[in-house]
């Protein structure tokens, strides 16, 4: 056991590069700090001992995060209820010099809440012998309160370096952090930033492309058998959680149910050739107060067979029930990236490839494989300053759905030049390309610079052009503009086949906030497409004017028959109440405007999107459903209508007996789903930049 390792609190930091702990050995406590070598870090998080107890029941739900150079770098899974967690988890991260140490930080998990903190401890990395397995105790502190014990972090750490890696030392510092989990043989390293999960591309000296995922794993949540009641009802209202390394997903709450059917399906990144093991918790939803804890299970992708779907029945541990699953792993996609000199299109061999591979002939051929996307992320100019030195240290985050990658950051620089190129795997001809900028900060989440979102149907192919970036909501400008050069192709074939199944959603998405502002815009649209509904149906309103007295009277009777049923309901809840304290009462209301005010939303999108369809907002879709109503008019000319309908029915009502584990969609509102609705209209609007923010004009404006 390394007990004289320099394990010391944030406010003796310092000290730790001034002292050595060996004087004899392999150390690297000699080495000068300034060899440019890259040494890899493989760390085991063994357990801990004694944590301090953050909840009333006298426990904790503790994780570990590891940060190196401020950067988080790894992040273990929970272990609930447990003073005495044993995590027995490893990390291999690549360090590029050893003048950081290793941060490492405990927390308690407080699902809706702010994780409270438990303790940290550093590891100084110039201390440790090189290639040699140490046992490192971390005595965990709180810098506010040194003389607090607050237990111990058990480690196993390996510092080995790493031979024939070395940073560009052109201009005296490496391209941009090399933090990270490592793959030796893709010469990349990733890391995560706390405001959003992403992972960090180190480029080799010969500027090679590197894939920076090696596979898909496509998750289908079935349904859940037996589960555990946690409310007084003897129901629950459950929902499951997955998590794949720094990867997340939450299905969505299925209430008063012990047998909830979620049909579900998503996909993670496998980053591993080994595989990874998946996360599973299973909670019951409370209502103003901390979700309970129904159970957790596991899944080990290393023991599952590849280009294959597993069915999995999974007994939760810790509770009651079971979960159902289908896991496939697939090969991986075709994402990338690589400097500015490294173009795919621009190699006559592989550009060719693309095109054949997305030819109107391989119309069959891997449906979801829509087609081929590249990013050149070239330069951004006039941005914001971020820091207190007037300046700001940027980098650009690429999205296309679940798919983020991200450059490296240029430091004190409001014009940075990146001039990367990322290549992505299209699913969907009607996703949207997200790039965002933000400033990066040493010790706490990036700030946020500016915003653009692009509708890949919108893209015109091969023109570099200045995108004026925007605010975290799209409705407006903000300080700044990027220059982006992007290509598109796609099969038209197979994206107006896919156009007709659900839409992908993205398992990174802020929750929806109470907001007075968007509740009053979603109920003044809605009120416009009821309006329009209205005008174009005018008989419904004769209820109302008794133009049809039978009929009024009818509608009179079926209004009061609700009324009274409320009334009843009303009166129970009454007396519910008297058992609920105030602030359930105070989170219940709000939940009901949260949900009103989404539902409001909804409504107003769907009559806008049907708008917008006639309105040739987006003409492929509107060529789509030209074409299909020609395709049926002549279907229904040869055919009659009473086979179509049978042949519709018959393969609704037996869709479950082919495919008992079918998702169930609607082909019409998955068409719609693609429409943008006016407010995605003004979100993906370009704005004109300002002429000033070019080049040969401020350089005309410099000699005035």
């Amino acid at each position: 056991m390394l007990d004289s390792c320099k394990l010391k609190s944030a406010c003796n930091l310092p000290l730790i590069y001034n002292k050595k702990i060996n004087t004899s050995g392999t150390s690297n406590a000699d080495v000068p700090l300034a060899d440019p070598g890259m040494y890899q870090l493989d760390i085991t998080l063994r357990k801990g001992q004694s944590l301090a107890a953050r909840d009333r029941g006298g426990t904790s739900d503790p994780y570990v995060k590891f940060k190196i150079g401020g950067k988080e770098v790894f992040r273990s899974k929970i272990i609930h209820k447990n003073l005495n967690p044993v995590w027995e988890e490893k990390a291999c991260i690549l360090v590029d010099h050893l003048r950081e140490p290793l941060y490492v930080k405990v927390f308690d998990y407080d699902f809706g809440l702010q994780d409270d903190f438990m303790g940290s401890a550093f590891l100084d990395l110039t201390q440790l012998e090189l290639n040699r397995p140490t046992d490192v105790t971390l005595p965990l502190k709180d810098p506010h309160y040194p003389d607090h014990d607050l237990g111990i972090i058990l480690l196993s750490v390996t510092l080995t370096p790493k031979e024939g890696e070395h940073r560009d030392v052109t201009c005296g510092r490496p391209a941009f952090p090399v933090l990270g989990f490592c793959r030796a043989e893709l010469q990349s390293a990733y890391y995560q930033n706390a405001q959003f999960q992403t992972q960090s591309l180190r480029l080799s000296d010969v500027h090679r492309k590197s894939h920076l995922w090696r596979g898909i794993v496509s998750i289908t949540l079935i349904e859940g058998r037996d589960l555990k009641a946690m409310d007084s009802n003897g129901l629950s209202d459950p929902y499951v959680k997955f998590r794949l390394g720094h990867q997340k997903y939450k299905s969505k709450i299925m209430p008063k149910t012990l047998n909830p059917q979620w049909r579900e399906q998503f996909d993670f990144h496998l980053y591993e050739e080994r595989g990874g093991i998946i996360d599973i918790t299973a909670w019951d939803k409370d209502a103003g107060k901390r979700d309970d804890f129904i159970g957790r299970c596991q899944v080990d992708l290393s023991v599952l067979s590849r280009e294959q779907t597993h069915k999995l029945e999974l007994q939760l541990e810790e509770g009651e029930g079971h979960l159902v699953l289908l896991v496939t792993l697939t090969a991986s996609a075709t994402v990338s990236i690589s400097d500015l000199s490294v173009n795919s299109l621009e190699d006559q061999k592989e550009r060719d490839e693309i095109f054949k591979r997305y030819s109107p002939l391989r119309i069959f051929h891997n449906l979801k494989d829509v087609g081929f996307l590249q990013v050149k992320v070239i330069r951004a100019e006039g941005l914001m300053a971020a820091d207190v030195t007037g300046k700001s240290d940027p980098f650009c985050v690429v999205e296309l759905n679940n798919d983020r990658l991200l450059t490296h950051t240029v430091y004190k620089n409001l014009n940075p030049e990146w001039n990367k190129v990322f290549t992505f795997n299209i699913k969907d001809i009607h996703s949207v390309l997200e790039v965002t900028v933000y400033d990066e900060d040493r010790d706490r989440s990036a700030d946020f610079l500016g915003k653009v979102a692009i509708p890949l149907l919108s893209i015109q192919n091969g023109e570099q052009k200045a995108y004026v970036l925007k605010n975290k909501q799209l409705t407006g400008p903000t300080k700044g503009v990027i220059y982006l050069e992007i290509d598109v192709i796609f099969n038209a074939v197979k994206a107006s086949l896919r156009t007709l199944i659900p839409k992908e959603q993205k398992y990174i998405e802020e929750e929806n906030r109470l907001s007075k502002q968007l509740l009053l815009r979603n109920f003044i649209r809605t009120k416009r497409c009821v309006m329009v509904l209205i005008n174009a149906a005018y008989y419904v309103n004769s209820c109302f004017d008794w133009d049809s007295p039978p009929r009024s009277l009818a509608a009179f009777v079926v209004v009061e028959d609700m009324l009274e049923d409320e009334e009843e309901e009303d009166d129970k809840d009454d007396k519910d109440s008297e058992k609920k304290g105030f602030i359930n009462k105070i989170y219940a209301i709000q939940e009901v405007c949260i949900s009103v005010q989404n539902i409001l939303d909804e409504a107003a999108s769907l009559g806008e999107r049907i708008k917008n369809t006639f309105n040739w907002t987006v003409p492929f879709l509107s060529w789509l459903a030209i074409v299909a109503l020609c395709v049926f008019t002549v279907v229904l000319y040869f055919i009659p209508l009473r086979y179509i309908v049978l042949v519709w029915g018959i393969n609704k009502f037996t869709k479950k007996l082919r495919c008992p584990y079918a998702i169930d969609n609607n082909e019409l509102l998955d068409f719609l789903s693609r429409v943008p609705s006016d407010v995605q209209v003004v979100q993906y609007q370009e704005l004109k930049p300002d002429p000033s923010h070019s080049p040969c004009k401020r350089k005309k404006n410099n000699l005035g």
